[in-house]
């Protein structure tokens, strides 16, 4: 059964499934293990993560994509949810239809954005897609009667999703079950159920020849395919899922703005996030996004704690001083790339072959 759900997609490596296992037991446990409203904020903004590395990386990782505009469509997913809520009133059919209309927008701009720049060379298409992506930010920015400018809005979810809502009164194993509690399971049940429609995308006759065009464009066009319609086919499931990732952050935050969902800041995360976890495997988007998101979240925390411990020396406190937190992320990255080119994931199932190899069992 498993193996079915995972589209027969294993991660061939122990290492790598206990690491797996234990990030699907953290976040499936979050808040009944790592109590309080930061643990769950950083364990909500590691599912969207995961679900927007995971569609960047078909873009990036199986097809080959260089694109800036992904979190465009992060931002239209959380402006449907927001500009909904707010115009038409907080409740099921208003968020239902404000979600449907940016899926609508979202693969409309994918679709006529991989047909009008896909024919080009990559380096080409990314400036262009940076381009657009710049304008609808800068548009989104001044339409401030429909999206709140800079500024951004603030809206109301349905009762039932609402932190004022209580199940029960007492609370169960110290967490009051009540509507953020609901939003997060709802938001862990959703983005778990679109890794699985992703694993077995990238594992269908369609993924295998996205693959096969970002190793050998040309031989591939020889057989009959079209890398064209290939490539704007992925370009489309991407967006869509971008624009799920934005809804769904929305409705964990109540709020969105330009900064929130369409910086380039995010876009930049994305990135790094790939190049960590490996390109090419919707698992290193799990394993990428829970160390990079706990990193930037408690790195600095971390370092408070070990500027005690070197508090007087001339240079190492200042080192390790909180403010200095993006120095030492950014050595992490920096090591992590270079002792796994491949990513984690890669280099974790290199060494599992080669083990197998050794032991003269053959490949994974």
């Amino acid at each position: 059964m498993i193996r079915a759900l995972l589209s027969h997609d294993l991660p061939r490596s122990k290492p790598l499934a206990a690491l797996l296992l234990a990030c699907f037991l953290g976040l499936l446990l979050a808040p009944f293990v790592f109590p309080g409203t930061q643990a769950l904020n950083v364990a909500a903004k590691v599912l969207v993560f995961i679900l927007l590395v995971a569609s960047y990386d078909l873009l990036l990782g199986y097809t080959g994509i260089v694109s800036f505009a992904h979190t465009m469509f992060v931002g239209i997913g959380a402006y449907g949810i927001a500009i909904a809520s707010t115009r038409l009133g907080p409740d099921w059919g208003s968020l239902a239809l404000g979600f449907a209309a940016a899926l609508a927008l979202s693969a409309v701009l994918a679709l006529a954005m991989g047909l009008a720049s896909l024919r080009v060379k990559a380096i080409f298409f990314a400036m262009i897609t940076l381009a657009v992506a710049s304008a609808f930010m800068t548009l989104c920015s001044q339409l401030s009667d429909f999206t709140g400018g800079e500024d951004g809005l603030s809206f109301q979810l349905p009762e039932l999703l609402r932190p004022s809502t209580e199940f029960m009164e007492e609370p169960l194993w110290g967490v009051s079950l009540d509507g953020r509690l609901l939003s997060y399971y709802g938001l862990f049940v959703a983005v778990t159920a679109l890794i699985l429609l992703l694993l077995r995308i990238v594992n269908s006759p369609f993924g295998r020849v996205l693959q096969a065009i970002r190793e050998n464009e040309f031989r591939a066009e020889a057989i009959g395919y079209r890398p064209v319609v290939y490539r704007t086919g992925a370009n489309v499931i991407a967006a869509l899922l971008a624009c799920c990732g934005g809804a769904l952050l929305a409705l964990w935050l109540r709020y969105t703005g330009p900064e929130t969902a369409m910086s380039m800041e995010i876009m930049l995360d994305l990135l790094l996030i790939v190049v960590i976890g490996g390109m090419g495997t919707v698992y290193g988007a799990v394993v990428g996004s829970v160390l990079f998101i706990v990193a930037q979240n408690y790195l600095q925390a971390l370092l408070k704690g070990a500027g005690g411990l070197v508090e007087g020396v001339p240079v190492l406190s200042t080192l390790v001083a909180p403010d200095r937190w993006l120095l030492w992320l950014g050595l992490l990255f920096v090591l992590a790339v270079y002792h796994f080119p491949g990513g984690i994931v890669g280099r974790l199932r290199l060494a599992a072959w080669a083990r197998r190899r050794k032991d003269g069992k053959g490949r994974p």
